[in-house]
């Protein structure tokens, strides 16, 4: 059995590598809060050149929702496989995932909805 922060270290780790593979790149900063049955993730700089790019050279609207679509769509295909992570992490199933992407920051939100707080170990006190 895990501490709160190892399953959280540990999910940085296995999306920081997930997004390092399926998108090209890895998120400059990445950080995980486990909160009772809810694991928000907080990637920052995940904005590859060329969706930089896309979103400077079309009217704000346009660029922000064709990226948002982009990114909405490669999330629900890719979600068995960030469902699995989070399974083999956690020890529970994923209810629901949700998810947005800043086209201004560069700031991606994932939220999993788990089937129940994961079993945690107290950490040892120094």
């Amino acid at each position: 059995m895990r501490t709160q922060g190892e399953i959280e270290a540990a999910i940085c780790t296995a999306l920081s590598r997930f997004e390092q593979g399926y998108m090209g790149r890895g998120p400059k900063d990445i950080h995980t809060h486990l909160i009772g049955d809810l694991l928000v993730v907080r990637l920052r700089g995940v904005l590859t050149a060329a969706e930089q790019q896309l979103v400077g050279s079309l009217p704000a609207d346009k660029g922000r929702d064709l990226l948002k679509q982009v990114r909405t769509q490669l999330i629900e295909t890719a979600r068995p496989a960030l469902e699995k992570i989070v399974l083999e992490v956690t020890g529970d199933t994923v209810l629901s995932l949700h998810h947005d992407i800043s086209t201004v920051t560069g700031e991606e939100i994932v939220i999993f909805t788990l089937s129940g707080p994961p079993a945690v170990r107290e950490a040892k006190k120094p």
